[in-house]
């Protein structure tokens, strides 16, 4: 991406975490960021435009992030990847840009016709990134689809209620029956 776009989507991914989705418009957004919204057009299309090159970096950073993660040598105490991932995207840093991904990602499956491109993609990457972090004998779409759709669910549910304490003991509780499950294949 030019550097110039890259600006306006950095920017504009400031301006979504301050004011959120709701009521968009991209004369407010550009006057905040420092341009017109005729600049916005040129770069992007249409405000669709600029929010899926928004969406995509924004899943390109969480990505990064969960790679780095998979590839830490250790996490503390030999907590599960899911755990590790979980407390990093609930906390008070990273939360706000979570909460602007999965907002984000709702108005992308509002809008298919849209977005189809987008959610494609980023459903592939996201299971091939959980597929590659599971043990071999677990790398498999049923598996990564699971894992995938417990945390997309439990992260609702926190944004939802704001009970943290109370999503992440289901976290803990999923684990435990993975683990459980785990040991019982193991013991034949």
């Amino acid at each position: 991406m030019e550097p110039r776009k890259q600006q306006l989507v950095d920017a504009a991914i400031d301006y979504l975490l301050a004011h959120g989705l709701a009521g968009l418009s991209l004369r407010p957004l550009a006057t905040e960021i420092g341009t017109s919204a005729r600049l916005l057009i040129y770069h992007f299309e249409s405000k669709e435009g600029l929010l899926a090159e928004v969406l995509a970096a924004m899943q390109a950073r969480l990505r990064g992030s969960f790679a780095a993660m998979t590839d830490a040598p250790a996490r503390p105490h030999g907590e599960p990847l899911v755990m590790t991932f979980w407390k990093w995207a609930t906390s008070r840093k990273q939360l706000p840009y979570l909460r602007l991904f999965y907002e984000l990602q709702i108005l992308a499956v509002q809008n298919p016709a849209v977005y189809a491109k987008y959610l494609k993609r980023n459903s592939v990457n996201w299971l091939e990134l959980i597929q590659n972090a599971l043990p071999p004998n677990e790398r498999n779409p049923a598996m990564s689809t699971l894992l995938g759709a417990v945390f997309d669910g439990l992260f609702l549910e926190l944004m939802s209620t704001g009970d943290r304490k109370r999503t992440t003991q289901a976290l803990d509780t999923f684990i435990d029956i993975v683990l459980k499950a785990r040991a019982a294949t193991a013991a034949g």
